[in-house]
């Protein structure tokens, strides 16, 4: 039985470490029981264990339920009440053999047996001494067997390695008690252990080990060795307490930092719910409301439900909030398979266009023709118009005609030195500050899927490291692509089919050969003198009048006075200088009435100098044929037509030819074919060949500041050489214009129109031009011809035949 100072013990229970809730270890003090030989039974009673080994001092309650240890409880319960206690080596065996049990093992004695409520029998035993089996008796009715007892190897205590591994294990054991409430009195009770045999079995029995690894404890005999393998375990349980920890420290500041805001989110529901409801969800359900009545496909409608959602999910206090909910709103605000109705009165569009511009025929034809074809098939798809043509004639202000003649809302996009692919597709929106391309922003602007998009100065689009948005154009003005263009902003496809592109442009020869493919091309010429008198009369004087606060019978601009502004104070094809030039007298006249000046209200040409000064430009005029080797050609730019002066003089020399007046290198290529060509043909010209050997040639083009170049200027070369050299004056009142080959053919040139203009307004009388253009010629209004009379030559020869006065 159990002495009184033995009850009084402090119970060490290491709950914490040891899941095995049946293990109750008990310490009591002095070594292991003086337990002799002589006081063990010769035929020993053996009880197998599953699962646990007892250790010598230590109290362990077990329930008995097979037959044989039942058997065996009730027997030595009667008698002196010694068994002997072996571990199975295999738990799972119910019915073990000698051979299945390990050989060393524990004598003990029962204490207690208890019958519970539920049949089972539960009993308390003491490790008392352990045992070494040297050979089995009996089998039945249960395990007999004769005992050696095992002599137990205990150091000098006042050796320092021995103290050393006591109090690393009272320690160790104090740390592990820290990290239980239920161990929380275990340090206490452990330090005041003094028993050092005693206190390594109860530590031991209570490790959280496998039976292995405390088999290997129990079958230690010397106790520094089975101590420091107690100190090992300890150690490494130590590290998992504390790891165990470390990780549940950092779990527990993370749910406490998202505890803490769940609540605080809740709380502010609640106040909100309170005084009206959360403005965060209202504005995600007033975003979701309008969804339902936009006129997406269901592809998009269902892309933006997923999109709207994800703002439930997000912190409305985080960026990553207003990034997503300015996405959804830009998804809202585009008019998805939003039209406006056209206007297929075709009459009225006709009225509308005649009455806003001024000629324009080819392009208001085009758009007619368009509108009658989407009058009677209903789903053409938009064309893609490119009007080109010199600064001035009207090509952007013709797209805000077109559009409300059509009905349809207008938007326009300066393409002037976008050098940017991303201002035509956007960025993609995970980046900060991103937004859609200016084609989907346009479109939301408009309010409408179908508006005129005019494209302005689409020439003078450039590329750098950034990409090159003349590509990206090629989606934007393909008809069988831009229905499902592609903007990286928005992620879904967008329908540009039904929009009406109009382009502008001054020249083609900077757009990209893919591009232009794309377009339907329509020149835009300048205007001649009547028709810029005209545009004035019909638009330009009453917008000005209005822009700068006067009536309309404040000034009366007489043909004469239009004519005398439009020769000496404007250069250029188009209007715009012109619209310049009159507002400039509209406020003079507007500072006269404002001070209650006296003016007169039909201006003369006094009026008109005063107001605008000394006349800015003298008109290249025709200078006559006074002069040899002085020839008039024709030129385009992109201000439009220039009538050109050729100069050649000769000297005498060694047959070199010079050439001065900013030339470029075509044009100077076009003056060496031309002097090669006569100096091959001196026959034809009735020239001694000998003569190029005695003399030096100058070619000269007139306003040397001015660059110049093309090949166009060829005949007008030749003309001057040959009149030089052969003596001949040029015809009075002609002009030319072609280019010329080393064997004499006369090639086409472009820009004829413009050099038709330009020609006329010097005064010129006749035009040399290559047969090839007379095709161009048909194509121009009569009104552009009159007073003009046309030879169309294939062979220099023939120029020279004609232009070159005889002797």
């Amino acid at each position: 039985m159990v002495d009184k100072k033995e009850q009084q013990n402090i119970e060490l229970i290491f709950s914490g470490i040891n899941n095995n809730n049946e293990i109750i270890p008990i310490l009591t003090e002095g070594n292991e029981f003086d337990l002799a030989a002589k006081d063990i039974p010769e035929n020993l009673p053996i009880l197998p264990l599953k699962n646990t080994v007892l250790f010598p001092g230590v109290f362990l309650p077990i329930t008995v339920g097979r037959e044989k240890s039942l058997t065996l409880v009730n027997e030595v319960s009667k008698g002196d009440k010694f068994l002997g206690t072996l571990t199975q080596i295999n738990g799972n065996v119910d019915d073990p053999e000698g051979k299945e049990l390990y050989t060393i093992g524990t004598v003990a004695k029962i204490l207690k047996v208890l019958k519970m409520p539920n049949g089972s029998t539960s009993v308390m035993i003491q490790g008392l001494k352990r045992f070494k089996i040297t050979e089995y008796t009996a089998s039945e009715p249960y395990l007999m067997a004769k005992v050696k007892l095992c002599k137990e190897i205990i150091p000098e205590q006042k050796s320092d390695d021995f103290k050393a591994v006591i109090g690393s294990v009272k320690d160790l054991s104090a740390k592990i008690a820290q990290y239980s409430k239920s161990m929380a009195d275990s340090g206490f009770v452990i330090k005041n252990i003094e028993n050092p045999s005693s206190l390594i079995n109860i530590v031991s029995s209570s490790l959280d080990l496998k039976v292995k690894e405390k088999q290997l404890l129990l079958e230690k005999n010397d106790l520094y060795e089975r101590g420091l393998n107690v100190v090992s375990l300890l150690a490494r349980e130590v590290q998992f307490f504390e790891l165990k920890k470390d990780i549940q420290s950092k779990v527990k500041v993370n749910l406490d930092q998202q505890q803490r805001e769940y609540l605080l989110n809740q709380q502010m529901k609640t106040i909100q719910n309170e005084l009206g409801g959360n403005p965060v969800d209202q504005e995600i359900d007033k975003l979701q409301e309008k969804g339902k009545t936009k006129k997406w496909s269901k592809e998009v409608s269902d892309y933006f439900e997923k999109e709207t959602a994800k703002l439930h999910r997000v912190n409305a206090a985080s960026g990553e909030y207003s990034i997503q909910y300015s996405y959804c709103q830009t998804l809202l605000e585009l008019p998805w398979n939003e039209y406006t109705e056209d206007n297929f009165d075709l009459h009225h569009v006709e009225e509308i266009l005649d009455k806003n511009h001024y000629g324009l025929e080819k392009i208001k034809e085009r758009i007619l023709e368009h509108l009658a074809v989407l009058k009677l098939k209903k789903d053409m798809k938009a064309p893609i118009l490119c009007l080109y043509g010199p600064p001035g004639v009207g090509k952007t202000s013709l797209g805000k005609s077109v559009a409300d003649a059509l009905g349809r809302k207008y938007v326009r996009m300066s393409l002037g030195g976008l050098h940017d692919e991303s201002e035509i597709r956007g960025h993609r929106k995970t980046y900060i500050g991103a937004m859609p391309g200016r084609i989907i922003q346009d479109i939301k602007k408009a309010k409408s899927s179908n508006p005129v998009f005019v494209l302005d100065e689409i020439d003078k689009v450039s590329n750098d490291f950034h990409g090159d948005p003349a590509s990206a154009l090629l989606e934007v003005l393909d008809p069988e692509q831009n229905s499902a263009f592609h903007d990286n902003y928005l992620e879904v496809d967008y329908d540009l089919s039904r929009v009406l592109f109009i382009a502008t442009a001054n020249t083609l020869n900077t757009i990209a050969p893919a591009l232009r493919d794309r377009l339907e091309l329509i020149e835009i010429s300048g205007y001649i003198t009547e028709e810029k008198m005209e545009i004035a009369k019909r638009h330009l004087i009453a917008k000005q009048l209005k822009n700068n606060g006067l009536k309309n019978d404040d000034i009366v601009f007489s043909d004469n006075i239009l004519k005398y502004i439009i020769d000496n104070y404007t250069r250029e094809s188009g209007v715009r200088e012109l619209d310049k030039t009159i507002s400039k007298i509209c406020r003079k006249i507007a500072k006269d009435v404002a001070y209650g000046n006296n003016f007169h209200k039909k201006l003369s040409l006094e009026d008109i100098r005063k107001y605008l000064g000394a006349v800015r430009y003298t008109r290249e005029m025709y200078e006559g044929n006074e002069y040899l080797g002085v020839v008039t050609g024709l030129a385009w730019t992109a201000m439009g037509g220039e009538i050109l002066f050729i100069e050649a003089s000769q000297c005498k020399g060694k047959g070199h030819l010079t050439l001065t007046g900013n030339l470029g290198d075509v044009m100077k290529e076009s003056a060496m074919i031309a002097f090669e060509y006569i100096k091959s043909h001196t026959r034809e010209l009735d020239i001694t060949p000998s003569f190029f050997e005695k003399h030096d040639y100058h070619i000269h083009v007139p306003e040397g500041a001015i660059p110049k170049d093309g090949p166009s200027a060829g005949v007008t070369m030749t003309t001057s050489l040959a009149s030089v050299i052969t003596g001949r004056k040029v015809r009075k009142s002609i002009a030319m214009t072609g280019e010329i080959t080393l064997i004499g053919k006369v090639l086409p040139i472009g820009g004829v129109k413009e050099k038709i203009l330009a020609a006329k307004r010097a005064g010129i009388k006749e035009i040399l031009l290559p047969s090839e253009n007379k095709k161009d010629i048909e194509e121009i209004k009569d009104i552009y011809l009159k007073g003009l009379t046309f030879r169309y030559v294939d062979k220099v020869s023939e120029v020279l035949d004609y232009a070159l006065l005889k002797k």
